[in-house]
């Protein structure tokens, strides 16, 4: 196996960087979505408890408490606990849109990086094939021998790329529909607490 990524030439390292860089992405954003999943209906459910008990201040002790985007968007709402719906409603969009930010947090960086990834092979496919024709170039036609160095630098480069970009694609849509999810489900959360607030 190492003589094979050898084989591939100097792109092989920023391939490789960039399918390490590419999954430790996956599984950070894959932690973190799940913890904030867990936790969606528990605080939501405690919050509207103790409101309709109105114990606003024990809901806002639990949602300082709490680290995640809900207890975050629930905090400003009980904060402002008896004003207006619009008034409470446009809080809660202006902090639900800094913490959808920060759910979409690296998604960038990994669909940049699927895209990048078959460039560095296409770009290896040239350069092998340079390696190549360099060789007929000083050699005449050449060897199987002499020219299948830049030949195998080619084809590995590609196939080094296409293998990373396309799983990286598929995550990167994966965690892209995740986020969007949580991102509503966040919405439909906050707004039953904006209508019990308003209650």
């Amino acid at each position: 196996m190492m003589d094979f990524f050898l084989r591939g030439g100097p792109l092989m390292y920023p391939i490789l960087l960039c399918s390490v860089i590419g999954w430790a992405i996956f599984l950070e954003r894959s932690v973190t979505y799940v913890k904030v999943r867990r936790s969606l209906s528990p605080l939501a459910i405690t919050v509207k408890n103790l409101l309709k008990e109105d114990k606003a201040v024990e809901a806002l002790a639990l949602c300082t408490q709490e680290k995640n985007p809900l207890a975050k968007i629930l905090l400003v709402v009980i904060k402002n606990y008896g004003s207006q719906r619009s008034y409470l409603k446009s809080l809660a969009e202006e902090v639900g849109e800094r913490e959808a930010v920060s759910l979409h947090r690296y998604l960038g960086l990994l669909g940049t990086i699927a895209n990048i990834s078959p460039l560095l092979g296409l770009l290896g496919t040239v350069l092998g094939m340079i390696k190549a024709f360099n060789v007929i170039a000083t050699k005449g036609m050449g060897t199987p021998a002499t020219l299948g160095g830049g030949i195998s630098e080619a084809l590995i480069t590609t196939a080094a790329g296409l293998t990373v970009a396309v799983p990286l694609i598929l995550l990167h849509r994966y965690l892209t529909s995740r986020s969007e999810r949580l991102v509503l489900s966040l919405e439909e959360a906050t707004m039953q607490i904006v209508d019990l607030v308003e209650e």
